[in-house]
């Protein structure tokens, strides 16, 4: 049996990862074991699709994560698994043990190099980076969900990595007529220092271009100062996060072209879903925002590069080539492909 360990839980009601196990479950195929947060969900089944649900009663997220997955892999060696998929490095001292003592299969998604995050303060970086090396060493098969960490796994470790990354067509709902396309620019994500929302939304509203960026401004004081200095403006419209598939579908469909603010990570699933919209994208200069585009997105480092690169725009559109992108390799099909060819 295939036991996934280090989400919130599913149904699919929170991030990246989440999305990701619930895009893996089908009814028809063999059952599963799937890990979840009693502290998030109210309803508590014990199936759903394909998968036998286990609750841990502790947050999957926070320093509540190091015992989270470690009780789940615990768990899951107790239950028989024969395969363990683990999302995350949080709770990988426990690897070894599995290692030694069980002949279960490990996978490993190491995630978007937690350490690097600027959010995490000197302990909680160092004890990242030890569980990541854990994990690499520990794992039998890593994955990283782009070329950019396979490539820094190699060089860190002398490890080769399998290179998955996300689905996106899932934000293309077919039951919602697309809106006619508005002249604004759309941006989207966790209101941190790292995803340079401050450099877009300057740039913004001193070019006097309209901007909808949506996000979680009131969790951190980054996101209310930046809500206090533009929530006058009248370019820059700052929007609550929007959770319904629906209405971020009418966004996406309407907006003119989408700004991709974030540096750390990895293969960002708000990037890859957006490519699927067929708009022209201007992202980051960061490697992992080359990986995901194949270097087709229009790439800005500051301010100013930024401004010069809102000029180019009708000269320089990549829609098309970003659709293309993202129909050869951010499909869900093609992902749990490549995660089952993995678990085989």
């Amino acid at each position: 049996m295939l036991a996934i360990i280090g989400t919130v839980g599913v149904p699919a009601c929170y991030g990246g990862f989440e999305t990701l196990v619930e895009n893996l479950l089908d009814e028809n195929d063999e059952p599963l074991l799937v890990y979840c947060s009693a502290q998030q969900y109210k309803n508590q089944p014990s199936h759903y699709k394909n998968a036998q649900l286990r609750y841990i009663n502790l947050n999957a997220n926070g320093v509540q994560s190091i015992a989270y997955d470690m009780l789940s892999v615990l768990d899951a060696v107790k239950r028989g698994a024969s395969t363990i998929l683990v999302l995350g490095v949080s709770g990988a001292l426990i690897l070894p043990l599995v290692r030694w003592f069980t002949k279960i299969k490990v996978v490993t998604n190491i995630d978007g190099l937690e350490w690097r995050r600027d959010k995490w303060g000197y302990l909680a970086k160092r004890y990242l980076k030890l569980s990541e090396s854990i994990a690499v060493k520990r794992s039998h098969v890593v994955v990283a969900d782009n070329q950019a960490i396979a490539d820094y796994v190699t060089l860190e470790y002398g490890r080769h990595s399998e290179v998955i990354a996300y689905g996106g067509d899932h934000a293309l709902v077919s039951n919602v007529n697309p809106e006619l396309v508005q002249n604004y620019a759309l941006g989207l994500c966790r209101i941190e220092p790292e995803n340079n929302v401050h450099l877009i939304l300057e740039a913004f509203d001193s070019l006097k271009m309209p901007l909808k960026f949506v996000g979680n401004w009131d969790n951190s004081e980054y996101g209310r100062g930046l809500r206090q200095k533009y929530q006058h403006s009248a370019f820059v419209e700052l929007l609550d996060p929007i959770y319904e598939v629906e209405a971020l579908f009418r966004l996406r469909s309407g907006c003119a072209f989408y700004v991709h603010g974030h540096s750390a990570g990895g293969t960002n699933p708000s990037l890859v879903e957006m490519m699927h919209f067929g708009k022209t994208i201007l992202a980051f200069d960061c490697s992992y925002n080359r990986a995901s585009t194949e270097d087709a997105a229009l790439f800005f480092s500051d301010v100013e590069d930024l401004k010069k690169k809102l000029a180019l725009l009708e000269a320089k559109s990549n829609g098309g080539e970003m659709k293309s992108i993202a129909d050869r390799r951010y499909t869900w099909k093609i992902v749990k492909e490549q995660y089952f060819a993995l678990f085989d």
